[in-house]
C-alpha cells in the first residue's frame, strides 16, 4: 500500500510544479496567436498544393515511362 500512496504524493507534487512553471510562462497575445495560426494554416495549404502538384507530375511521368504515352 505504501507504493501506491507514494505514487500519488509524487504525482500531486508533479502537478503543483507544472502549475508553478505554467504561471512563469509568457503567453502570446491574441494578435500574436492569430498571426501564428494564420501562418501555420497558410504554410500547410501551400505544402499541400506543392505535394499534390508533385504527385500529379510524378504520376504523369511514370505513365509516360511505363506505357510510352
Amino acid at each position: 500500500m505504501g507504493k501506491i500512496s507514494d505514487f500519488f504524493v509524487k504525482f500531486a507534487g508533479f502537478i503543483r510544479e507544472v502549475g508553478t512553471e505554467l504561471r512563469k510562462s509568457e503567453w502570446p497575445s491574441r494578435q500574436e496567436l492569430v498571426g501564428s495560426t494564420f501562418m501555420v494554416v497558410f504554410s500547410v495549404v501551400l505544402l499541400g498544393i506543392f505535394i499534390g502538384l508533385s504527385d500529379m507530375v510524378l504520376i504523369k511521368t511514370l505513365k509516360i515511362l511505363v506505357t510510352g504515352y
